[in-house]
Formats: structure tokens, sequence, C-alpha cells
């Protein structure tokens, strides 16, 4: 059985929606330490040609709570009318701006202020666009380790799971050491995305920004064979 595991992004790229797609099981975490500058409350859009940051905004609390600890800020209410505004704005011209303007004010809505919940609603709902049907299980469900860190935690997880193979991002190849998965059982891959480029009506292509600008910009369909179009090292 293949897994994967990682923290709640925001509306992140196709690859974390591949990832997904690629294994049996995705788990999710929940019970780890909220982490600033990440892709947890934050991704990137396309504005003028140009990656920009829009952040969903945390009312000021801990830098210690975990995820599922923290909640929107009292300033959500407003606040999201504006991203939605600038988002709207900045795809004015896309051909499936409708459609994917209509799905992002679906996501932004929704009702609870829960963080965590907030962003695992916003992935089953881009899940579910796609078709992608693995199921999600949630870190804090899981009868684990949590003192454990990192690779120790990952590998926990893995064979609370009985897992035989775990797949993680490209980005994080440094972070794991084959010889060890293998050591406790596990067959460990890193997930590639192929270049997927695509009209953005601007001279010069911008990769990994968030899948609001592969909804825009694309049919369903294309995006759907996109899922698996990746490499496993």
């Amino acid at each position: 059985m293949q897994i994967a595991i990682m923290q709640p992004y925001f509306l992140p790229y196709i690859g974390y929606f591949q990832l997904i797609n690629a294994v049996d099981i995705f788990v999710l975490y929940d019970n780890i330490e909220f982490t600033k500058k990440g892709w947890i409350n934050r991704n990137r859009y396309l504005m003028n040609g140009e990656a920009k940051y829009f952040t969903i905004p945390l009312k000021k609390d801990s830098d210690f709570l975990d995820i599922n600890q923290r909640v929107l800020s009292d300033t959500w209410p407003k606040e999201k009318g504006k991203i939605l505004n600038k988002i709207s704005e900045a795809y004015r011209n896309a051909p499936f701006h409708t459609s994917a303007m209509h799905l992002v004010k679906e996501i932004f809505d929704f009702e609870s202020v829960n963080l965590f919940d907030f962003n695992l609603n916003a992935i089953r709902k881009i899940c579910a666009l796609l078709d992608v049907s693995t199921p999600i299980v949630i870190s804090s469900a899981l009868e684990t380790n949590r003192d454990f860190k990192k690779e120790k935690r990952v590998l926990d997880i893995c064979q609370t799971l009985n897992a035989s193979s775990y797949i993680n991002p490209i980005g994080g190849v440094d972070l794991y050491d084959k010889f060890e998965f293998k050591a406790n059982g596990i067959k460990l891959s890193f997930l590639k995305t192929a270049d997927f480029k695509y009209n953005q009506g601007t001279e010069n292509f911008t990769s990994h920004l968030s899948i609001l600008d592969i909804l825009m910009h694309n049919d369903l369909g294309k995006i759907k064979c996109q899922l698996k179009e990746f490499d496993l090292i």
C-alpha cells in the first residue's frame, strides 16, 4: 500500500493533487505546529504577468499552536471579499473565469473558521472536482507517537498504516534517506511533476502557482489528464 503525508496547504499547486491521486491513502497533518511563511494560509496567483500572494488572515495567537488550533481572523468576513475581487480581476479574461470563481467563492464561504477544517474543505472540493477519490486520513486520528519528529514521525505513520511504500514531493529529496526507509521495510519514492505549460495570456509562463491558476485557464478534462503526468524517482 502506498501512502503520502502532507500539511494542509491552501489551494496548492497541481503537484499536491497528483500526489493525492497517486497513493492509496493520503494522510493530512493537523496535529503539527503551524509554520509561518509556508503554504498553509497563503498561495500565489497571477496578476499582470507577475506572481502575487494572497493570504488568509489568522487570529493572533501563540506561535506554538498546532494547525488545528489556529483560527481565521475576526476580519475574515470583510477580507475575503477583497481577496476574491483581486483574484477575479486578475483573471477576468481567463477562459474558465466564471466556473473557477464560483468554486473559489464556495471555498472562501466555508462556515468554519478553524484553519485546518477550512483547508481540508478546500482540498476535498478540489479533489471532488478532479475525480480524485483517495481516502484522506487525519493524522490526529492515528495512534502514533507525537514526540517523533520529521523522518521518524513519517516512518511511524507508515508503520501504523502498514504501508509498503511512501511517496513524497520531489522538494523533500534531501529530507529523507531511502536506506533508512528500506531498513524499515518501506520503499521511498519522490514525485516530480512534469512540465505543464498552458496559455496564461502572458509572454512568459509562470509555474507552481495555486491550482486556481490552472482552473482559470484549462478545461477539466485536460487537468484530469495532467494528474497522471509525473515521474517517481
